[in-house]
């Protein structure tokens, strides 16, 4: 990672506290923190003026292009505890054929496969393996339906501190051999990610590890945040009409929520806002029940089953913020089931090359889904967010071959 600080630097801080996301109840910086008081996610807050003050476009247009030019609104204080494997800008790839096919939308996919371990999960862990050194955190554990865990394990070992990984057993075999390579100590069980979650809960009192689950730490959702922050920068600091996002526990989601209301107190944005739209597998869809019902929590799915594993989230703690995002964006959330996934997937590959993971093929499925039933209009600018490298996931076989001690017919070719 390049830094024009040296790595003695304190950064520049405007952290002032974390507060409940539920009750608005303060808590104290700079120590170490699971969920608030009242049991539910704690965010971080900043001093948005003296942020204002001290950053311009101008300024951050001329840092090196990865997660830390954002540094102003980041937890860290200090450049020697970032823990980085290079956190770079993911590019957004227009889908040009695709779009015109569906009627000339303007359809944007944010590759977030490109980032370090192969997917956004970069994003959330550097920040929270970050903040973890600088608290003096020795040992981690989280429960992972693969790419989370597979982004611990390597921050963590980057940093040296020890990890223990849960994942329900048919989780795919090349996230859990990366996760063992990159120096966790992983485990299958016979569940799913919330039961993996009930274990790492209820070793934290017997085993002391820091329990890095899904917004069970304030950290992740501020790596997350980059996505809102970069995705801005990168449209000029304009907002796109729609954003697609694979919404399992949702800290993505939350964090570009957080971010854009933080751009506008600076006066990078204004006031519109990209309707956010959650997407979920039919086979397991908490949010679109909840979401359609009205309700602001979600009651846990039974028998949750999708190809798109990472989204296999029965029940997600942050549930209300979800839905709030969601409601204040007029947004929506949506389902869409295994065959539209896959035949997006290869639709996405085919057309455009572009090798997308199922949960970011679940985002093209919901667009086109939602343009059909007119929740999403054909002129919009939409961004699809891809969350993996497509390659971290079984392919299919393919059979063809040519035996060059024969005549081939080149004309067949």
């Amino acid at each position: 990672m390049q830094h024009d600080d040296n790595l003695t630097a304190k950064l520049p801080h405007f952290v002032t506290h974390l507060e409940c996301a539920m009750t608005g109840e303060r808590h104290e910086a700079d120590q170490i923190h699971n969920l608030s008081r009242a049991g539910k996610p704690l965010l971080v807050r900043y001093d948005l003026a003296g942020v204002a003050k001290a950053l311009s476009k101008q300024t951050l247009a001329a840092r090196p292009a990865d997660l830390w030019r954002y540094r102003e609104l980041l937890p860290v204080r200090e450049a020697a505890n970032i823990v980085s494997l290079g956190e770079a800008m993911t590019p957004i790839v227009r889908a040009p054929k695709l779009a015109a096919r569906l009627g000339g939308g303007d359809i944007l996919v944010k590759d977030e496969g490109r980032l370090p371990t192969g997917s956004f999960k970069a994003r959330g862990l550097v920040m929270a393996v970050s903040m973890a050194k600088a608290l003096g955190i020795k040992h981690m554990a989280m429960p992972t339906n693969g790419n989370a865990g597979a982004a611990l394990a390597a921050y963590a070992s980057h940093a040296g501190i020890k990890t223990t990984i849960f994942c329900p057993e048919d989780t795919p075999e090349v996230n859990v051999s990366e996760i063992a390579l990159q120096g966790a100590a992983v485990y299958r069980v016979n569940g799913l990610i919330d039961d993996c979650g009930k274990i790492v809960g209820e070793g934290k009192a017997k085993v002391g590890w820091f329990d890095t689950s899904t917004l069970k730490e304030p950290y992740r959702i501020e790596g997350k945040k980059t996505m809102g922050l970069e995705l801005a920068e990168q449209l000029g600091w304009q907002v796109p009409d729609a954003i697609f996002y694979p919404t399992g526990g949702g800290t993505g989601l939350i964090g570009m929520w957080k971010a854009f209301a933080e751009l506008e107190e600076i006066g990078f944005i204004g006031k519109k806002r990209p309707r956010m739209i959650a997407v979920q597998a039919s086979g397991c869809a908490p949010m679109v029940k909840a979401y359609e019902a009205g309700e602001e929590h979600a009651p846990r799915w039974e028998n949750a089953h999708t190809i798109a594993s990472g989204i296999r989230v029965p029940q997600a703690i942050g549930d209300f913020l979800i839905l709030r995002a969601v409601r204040e964006s007029k947004g929506f959330a949506i389902a869409v089931d295994d065959d539209a996934i896959q035949a997006a997937l290869d639709e996405m590959a085919r057309e455009e090359g572009l090798l997308l993971c199922p949960e970011g093929a679940a985002t093209y499925a919901a667009y086109k889904q939602s343009l059909k039933d007119g929740r999403v209009s054909r002129g919009d600018q939409v961004v699809l967010f891809n969350c993996a490298s497509g390659l971290k996931y079984p392919l299919p076989p393919i059979h063809r071959t040519l035996d060059r001690h024969k005549p081939i017919d080149y004309a067949a070719l």
